[in-house]
């Protein structure tokens, strides 16, 4: 694991603080093989907001998650690979019912990667409650991530809404819109919450998928346009091989993606997460924040993890002056 580099001391008030999916994925060591004929696995530390927070800590940004574990072996290696990581665990609680959750993936790149997402009985991080939320860490934050899978059911709905409504003090709150069907009902279920939840955000990210569930179209600009309407400050819009469209009050960036020989997509829309809250922080112009956070995301996407693979500030660097080399 690389070091993060700490920019605040351990008494400074948190930078960034994500809520919601957190447990332990276990990779083939072997791509382009079915998952029954694989031999053997990788372990990392998993779910999207614990990525991104992994991925705020490499470029120093002081960050924490709120979510919950199992009380066992897998809920241990959580913690540690947090702490790790730099991430601050104090909002990690314990589920004492539920184990952490396991997910398993293929990988058969450019563009196949089937997840197998293990969260039964219930997760833990589902399990997170309104009174166990730490309002005042959380409006004190420069930013506060929320995404949409924390709206999938109770407690964590209740909680994921007080958390956003508690952070209306961040210069930044973010919605992932993050649209996972298998923890839905239907769309149709969630569209109303997530457009609930995206009334108290400022930033939402999502892809052409989700974008559509949220406001019901998958025409980037429109969605941007309707996102907007709804209150949301910055607008991006995840296009895939198209690039990024990025759509502000000072208007639109629209860049293609980096250039990447990609191993394993899984990890690269939280390596785009993590360099845009830190562009965010950084008072960065949006055309400069868009590109570093599509060169994180190439570098994550040419590499086999996740968690263990978000890049640091100066690998964003080089890809930026590869990618213009080879223009």
């Amino acid at each position: 694991m690389l070091a993060p580099q700490r920019r605040t001391g351990p008494g400074d008030p948190l930078e960034v603080v994500t809520m919601g999916r957190i447990g332990v994925d276990l990779y083939p060591a072997q791509t382009g093989v079915p998952l029954p004929e694989v031999a053997s696995f990788n372990k990392y530390l998993g779910g999207s907001p614990a990525n991104v927070a992994v991925a705020a800590a490499r470029y120093g940004r002081r960050a924490a998650i709120v979510t919950k574990v199992g009380d066992d072996p897998f809920g241990t290696y959580v913690r540690a690979a947090l702490a790790a990581f730099g991430v601050d665990d104090r909002f990690v609680g314990t589920d004492p019912d539920n184990p952490t959750p396991i997910t398993f993936c293929e990988v058969f790149p450019p563009d196949d990667f089937p997840l197998y997402f293990y969260r039964h009985p219930k997760a833990p991080d589902l399990n997170v409650t309104a009174a166990e939320l730490d309002a005042g860490a959380v409006a004190a934050a420069q930013v506060f991530w929320a995404t949409v899978t924390g709206l999938c059911a109770e407690p964590s709905r209740a909680a994921t809404l007080a958390a956003l409504e508690a952070s209306r003090p961040c210069p930044h709150t973010v919605l992932d819109l993050d649209w996972r069907p298998m923890f839905w009902d239907s769309p149709a279920e969630a569209g109303p919450w997530i457009r609930r939840a995206l009334a108290f955000a400022d930033v939402a990210v999502g892809n052409l998928d989700e974008v559509e569930v949220a406001v019901g179209v998958r025409d980037p600009r429109e969605a941007a346009k309707r996102l907007r309407g709804l209150g949301v400050r910055l607008a991006v819009v995840k296009q895939g091989p198209k690039g990024v469209l990025a759509v502000d009050d000072s208007g639109e960036v629209e860049l293609p993606p980096a250039p990447v020989e990609v191993v394993n997509g899984l990890g690269a829309g939280d390596a785009f997460g993590g360099a845009l809250v830190d562009g965010l922080l950084a008072g960065l112009p949006l055309e400069t924040v868009i590109a570093r956070a599509n060169a994180a995301g190439a570098i994550v996407a040419g590499r086999l993890a996740c968690s263990a693979a978000m890049p640091t500030a100066a690998e964003v660097d080089a890809k930026l002056r590869e990618a213009a080399d080879a223009r």
